[in-house]
């Protein structure tokens, strides 16, 4: 569904993506993860045409950038990470616009309209003004309106960034909902749990350059599936095992208390990269 191929884009001297190849599947659900600065931001606006790249190629759904813009525009929606909805008008008002503006007939625009208020759960919201929205009802109406034209592919730039825990797995339920409706799904975040719920494949991005790509588990596993992790004066320490019985005996040999558990997908992070992420 979508090919990145030796992608390149700078600012000046600086390089914020380094020849970036990637392939996400037609179906899947994809998690791009970097610190701050790693060029996952980049990456999104290139593929979604805000920004132009310096060097590759990049396919989508068979058409190429950017000799296929107005193609590609058709088969995919954008989800940014902050709110762009027209508070002046209402939640209906917001979704007939972007259907005026991708040409779908009154009719048909109508019942799309209906049918995904009904989705994300904010029907009887349908005539309020978005300006009384919450957070969690502005992202699950930004969803909306970027399915409304039934495209392909998905783009979601932080989706629960700044919500509740709560409000959160609501919207994780969802974007599990597209995708056993068979949507391609591309999320960035900063939540590590999200991607490691979410995503069968995640790529982590460290200074432009990709350095890691795998499914959640196979990345654990590589790092090893246990952690034991203990407090010194210099901080917290960590080290890995592959099976329990061997974070157990190492744990037992330490003169503090130590924690065992399971590797988690931000061990992997921190450990690549050398930074912790927090939302």
């Amino acid at each position: 569904m979508i090919a990145i191929e030796g992608l390149v884009k700078k600012f000046g001297e600086r390089t914020a993506v380094d020849n970036l190849n990637l392939t996400i599947e037609q179906g899947e659900t994809f998690g791009l993860l970097g610190p701050n600065g790693a060029g996952k931001t980049t990456t999104i606006r290139i593929l979604t045409m805000l920004t132009r790249p310096t060097a590759g190629a990049v396919t989508i759904n068979g058409w190429r950038l950017p000799h296929d813009e107005i193609a590609i525009k058709s088969v995919i929606g954008v989800v940014p990470q902050h709110f762009n909805l027209d508070s002046d008008l209402t939640a209906r008002e917001n979704l007939d616009l972007h259907g005026r503006l991708h040409h779908l007939p009154c009719g048909e625009r109508e019942a799309r309209r209906e049918e995904l208020l009904e989705y994300v759960e904010l029907r009887d919201r349908g005539n309020d003004m978005v300006n009384t929205f919450s957070g969690g009802m502005k992202r699950r109406l930004m969803i909306a309106r970027a399915l409304l034209h039934k495209p392909k592919v998905l783009f979601l730039d932080e989706p629960t960034v700044g919500l509740d825990p709560q409000v959160r797995r609501r919207l994780w339920d969802l974007i599990r909902h597209l995708n056993a409706d068979g949507l391609t799904v591309l999320l960035t975040t900063h939540y590590i749990e999200e991607a490691q719920n979410l995503c069968r494949r995640v790529a982590i991005m460290e200074k432009g350059r990709l350095i890691a790509l795998n499914s959640p588990t196979a990345l654990c596993e590589r790092l090893g599936n246990y952690v034991v992790e203990w407090a010194e004066s210099e901080g917290t320490q960590y080290r890995f095992f592959a099976s329990r019985t061997d974070a157990a005996a190492f744990a037992g040999t330490l003169a503090v208390n130590a924690t065992l558990r399971h590797t988690s997908l931000e061990d992997v992070f921190v450990e690549l990269t050398g930074r912790r992420v927090s939302g």
